[in-house]
């Protein structure tokens, strides 16, 4: 069943997708000749007001076909007013950015979704306090409660982290009993290791957590703002992998395809629906990021020669747009074939 449930769930994200450019290019008054979850053999087909509603055999993709506009073709063109390629360069990169954004506000509102209301976090409540550490050294005990750091109010244990680790120097207002404390320290710079398995320097002052959770009210507009965080945070990850990616500090062997994908998401929905929601959002994030690289096949490829045209006021020439979307389409196969490749390879050995 949850194996279902996450191909279900790859399949809405790239409906979702496929949705943002049918509203925008509809909104432009591009025709929309076909509107396709799936590729394949056609399982289900219904004509609606002259767009082609399709459900097709291998629900791992899809696709919004717009009159004068095929991937299969790039020289495919219309004049017709209904067109995509009679609309202006600004219209066709509004409508290639709507699928991409929608991804990513899909992102954002499960995000918000999650945040919002009564939420168990962990207290910044000090447990262990190691012997040679800043803490230790002036003073800080086992069942003390960090009220701020550098003036600002620490309500988690994750915010209490995420500022020690950035922080060289430290004023600290801690809760002991009934008494309010003030300290002064200065943070441990050591060298850890990031999520790439990179080097990195962070702070620390020798602390561990008491375990301890609490409820905490989380209203519409912070749950917004958590949001857009989050979804701003894996984005800024995403991109981040992508480039070390291509430079080599993340071997080739981490590329995986749909198997690990879908893989990943029934291992999440086994974990719980919370779980499950925040991988899905994840997933749709990375959609949308990977949909604006600037590969001819992809929106980002399709955005780049509408820019072209913007700034030189002329297309790209037919042998220009023929080879570079052939070249694009090799690149896609061979990225798709790597990451099957490396599928197997994890799941046979």
């Amino acid at each position: 069943m949850s194996l279902a449930l996450s191909l279900l769930a790859l399949s809405f994200l790239i409906f979702f997708h496929e949705l943002g450019h049918f509203l925008v290019a509809r909104a432009f008054g591009v025709k929309v000749e076909v509107f396709s979850i799936g590729f394949g053999k056609k399982l289900i087909a219904k004509t609606y007001k002259g767009t082609q509603y399709t459900l097709s055999l291998i629900p791992l993709g899809g696709y919004v076909k717009m009159k004068g506009q095929n991937d299969s073709d790039p020289l495919e063109q219309s004049s017709d007013t209904d067109s995509y390629t009679s609309k202006a360069p600004w219209q066709r990169i509004c409508i290639l950015l709507a699928g991409p954004l929608f991804n990513i506000l899909l992102a954002f509102f499960i995000y918000s979704s999650l945040s919002f209301g009564d939420k168990q976090v962990l207290l910044p409540i000090l447990g262990e306090i190691k012997e040679g550490y800043p803490a230790s050294e002036v003073g800080l005990k086992s069942g003390d409660q960090i009220l701020s750091i550098n003036g600002e109010k620490m309500r988690t244990w994750r915010e209490m982290a995420e500022i020690i680790a950035s922080s060289p120097s430290l004023s600290l207002q801690v809760k002991r009993e009934n008494q309010i404390l003030s300290f002064s320290l200065q943070s441990k710079e050591v060298e850890g290791k990031n999520i790439f398995g990179e080097s990195k320097k962070h702070y620390v002052i020798g602390v561990g957590a008491k375990g301890e959770f609490g409820s905490m009210h989380f209203g519409v507009l912070e749950a917004l703002k958590n949001g857009a965080i989050s979804t701003y945070e894996n984005s800024t990850l995403i991109v981040e992998g992508i480039k070390k990616l291509i430079v080599g500090v993340v071997p080739t062997s981490e590329v995986g395809g749909v198997v690990s994908i879908v893989q990943v998401m029934h291992k999440a929905s086994e974990s719980g629906w919370i779980s499950f929601a925040l991988l899905v959002a994840l997933i749709s994030i990375n959609l949308g990021v990977l949909n604006l690289l600037p590969i001819p096949a992809l929106d980002g490829g399709h955005i780049l020669f509408n820019l072209y045209e913007m700034v030189t006021r002329k297309p790209p020439s037919v042998n220009m747009l023929y080879y570079l979307t052939i070249g694009g389409w090799a690149v896609l196969l061979g990225l798709m074939l790597l990451g099957l490749y490396n599928d197997l390879h994890r799941i046979l050995l």
